[in-house]
């Protein structure tokens, strides 16, 4: 049983951001100041990536751990209530997610997903990103 009523429940899941979200922000200056420049939430490509580096080939996907289910991560917690709803929810974004991530590999672009839990900090995003895009950066440049 949910202890908000059905009002207060949709109030607080209608302040839950799709994009332009903190953990995203926190990238997209960590990519700035790493040097990168990028387009963000591009329409024509699967799944609207986050951010796009077209110089590079690369799509970035920041994740909310909740929502798409970061293995191992304290913040992918299952809700008490309504299980089997939020069990088949997560079941599809995750699934969504996979397929999505085919679609970009067969188009040729390579992936990275920034979990939210790995923006607790500039510094800490700069720092993933760095160990990400490397290697593409490296292979782009040689191309």
């Amino acid at each position: 049983m949910d202890t908000l009523s059905k009002a207060k429940r949709s109030w607080n899941m209608s302040r839950i951001r799709a994009s332009n979200t903190k953990p995203e922000l926190i990238v997209r200056s960590a990519l700035h100041r790493l040097g990168f420049r990028f387009r963000i939430h591009r329409k024509d490509l699967p799944g609207h990536p986050d951010i796009v580096l077209p110089r590079h080939r690369t799509v970035v996907f920041v994740h909310g751990c909740f929502w798409h289910r970061h293995r191992a991560c304290k913040y992918a917690y299952a809700p008490k209530t309504r299980a089997g709803f939020w069990r088949r929810k997560f079941k599809k974004n995750v699934a969504r997610d996979r397929e999505v991530r085919a679609q970009l590999e067969r188009l040729g672009w390579k992936v990275v997903t920034v979990w939210e839990c790995e923006c607790a900090s500039p510094r800490a995003a700069q720092a993933v990103l760095r160990r990400c895009l490397t290697c593409s950066s490296a292979t782009a440049s040689n191309a």
